[in-house]
C-alpha cells in the first residue's frame, strides 16, 4: 500500500475538530510567518554572521508567545 494512501485513509478515520474545540487550541505559526520573522532578523543584522537555524527557532518561539 502506499503511504500516500495509508495517510488518507487515516485522515478519513480522524475525528472532525467541532468549531469550538478549534477556537480553544492555540493555533502554530505558518511556515511563511516565521521565515518571514528569521529573515527580519538576518536583515537587521546587515546580513551577515548569525545563525539561519538559531532565527528560525527564536521567530518560532516568539511567534508561538505571542499565541498565549
Amino acid at each position: 500500500m502506499a503511504l500516500a494512501h495509508v495517510l488518507d485513509d487515516e485522515a478519513a478515520a480522524a475525528p472532525a475538530t467541532s468549531p469550538a474545540r478549534v477556537s480553544d487550541e492555540i493555533s502554530a505559526p505558518t511556515y511563511e510567518e516565521i521565515a518571514e520573522l528569521a529573515y527580519s532578523y538576518w536583515e537587521a543584522r546587515g546580513g551577515h554572521g548569525g545563525s539561519p537555524w538559531e532565527d528560525w527557532f527564536r521567530a518560532e518561539r516568539e511567534l508561538l508567545q505571542k499565541d498565549k
